[in-house]
């Protein structure tokens, strides 16, 4: 996205996410605040669960832009033992 932030990748996992809700938060490997997501800044096709590892960028929010989104968030690991939705609402075991 055009707002991403000098393309830096991080690295966290999911602390949690609400489908009907439209978002979630990350928290970072690094440290520091969770970081909030939108349900349009996740790409793949399984929707994130608690304990899903995750790549993402970061960008301002609007209008103060004083916390950071992530954006073009990907997931790189499901939480073994559990089951994961795809977003056509298929359910799949990992």
């Amino acid at each position: 996205t055009v707002r991403a932030r000098s393309g830096q990748v991080f690295k966290g996992v999911c602390k949690n996410f609400s489908r009907s809700q439209g978002h979630g938060f990350i928290r970072p490997f690094n440290g520091g605040e969770d970081i909030f997501v939108h349900i349009s800044d996740i790409e793949g096709e399984y929707v994130p669960v608690e304990g899903d590892e995750v790549t993402y960028k970061v960008c301002p929010v609007p209008p103060k832009n004083l916390k950071l989104q992530a954006v073009e968030v990907v997931i790189t690991s499901l939480t073994p033992g559990t089951k994961h939705e795809t977003w056509s609402g298929q359910i799949i075991s990992s």
